[in-house]
């Protein structure tokens, strides 16, 4: 049976197929909330169609399925759900808490700083020019305790600065877009990479401006190839193949800390998916912020 004190989701963006690390976020997500008889969801993050890979969303659920992971609600689609955003950056100015911003990436280049110096702060009518819209931050610090990498303090002033929420080219940002949907599907729990423990300040803050709730995190170290980068499209991450699971999922729980038994390398793919939801413990899984690829494949 089923409870509802936990909801997690997987929220792959469309750019490819799924690749070992992508795999390794959603078995962690799936089996987190799976042990703890909680719901989990699939979104597909389809923000930014210049981005996008023709048939890649189907590729990436077709590839969940044959894993074994199979979520519990319909998939919800962000380039749905246009409205919801425009309504949150209407908001978000009517409260003056937005700004246009008509500074162009020449501009901000030239002043050499690591956070938006503010510029166009203020600006609460619609300029004639191109324009993107940033919500503001405050110069202090945002502390938020993540379940793998421990108490976490950033502060945004510093370190970026005012956020851009709709982007010149009229595409919401995915700062925005994540913190509505995840409010949207009563979303408690997000398992998900490193590389996006740095945006989680700038979901609090949204969050806290727009009054919604602020989920529990956990940020899981993501694999990285011989090059130290993030597997991905960008980095030519090899795609998952779409028969024999097993390999691949009994690597992913062992750079999970799991620890699954040798024995069952020749499991079946729901046996090996039993085991590890029975056997799950976030506690185990290292805390280390990246993995070596090359670590994984001598396993």
């Amino acid at each position: 049976m089923r409870t509802t004190h936990y909801t997690g989701r997987f929220a792959p963006s469309p750019t490819g197929p799924l690749h070992l690390g992508s795999l390794l976020t959603a078995l962690a997500s799936f089996l987190d909330a799976r042990a703890r008889q909680g719901i989990w969801l699939v979104r597909m993050e389809d923000l930014d169609p210049p981005r996008e890979m023709a048939g890649a969303a189907s590729d990436i659920l077709r590839t969940l399925e044959c894993y074994g992971l199979h979520w519990d609600s319909e998939v919800v689609y962000q380039s749905q759900r246009h409205a919801l955003y425009e309504d949150a950056v209407k908001t978000l100015l009517q409260q003056s808490q937005a700004f246009y911003c008509t500074c162009s990436r020449k501009d901000l280049q030239a002043l050499d700083a690591r956070a938006y110096p503010g510029t166009c702060r203020g600006q609460l009518t619609i300029p004639a020019q191109e324009h993107a819209i940033r919500v503001q931050v405050d110069n202090s610090d945002i502390h938020f305790n993540d379940a793998l990498q421990g108490d976490c303090t950033f502060n945004l002033h510093n370190d970026g600065g005012d956020l851009v929420i709709k982007r010149k080219d009229g595409l919401y940002a995915y700062h925005l877009a994540v913190v509505i949907d995840d409010a949207a599907q009563n979303i408690t729990h997000i398992v998900r990479g490193s590389d996006l423990l740095d945006s989680t300040p700038r979901h609090i803050h949204l969050q806290r401006l727009l009054n919604l709730p602020t989920p529990h995190y956990a940020h899981l170290p993501v694999i990285v190839n011989a090059q130290g980068q993030k597997l991905s499209k960008q980095t030519f991450a090899t795609a998952l193949p779409q028969t024999d699971p097993v390999p691949a999922l009994f690597a992913c729980l062992q750079a999970l800390g799991q620890q699954p038994p040798a024995e069952l390398r020749q499991a079946s793919r729901d046996e090996l998916l039993g085991w590890g939801i029975g056997h799950w413990s976030l506690a185990q899984v290292p805390h280390c912020l990246s993995l070596s690829e090359t670590s994984l494949a001598r396993r």
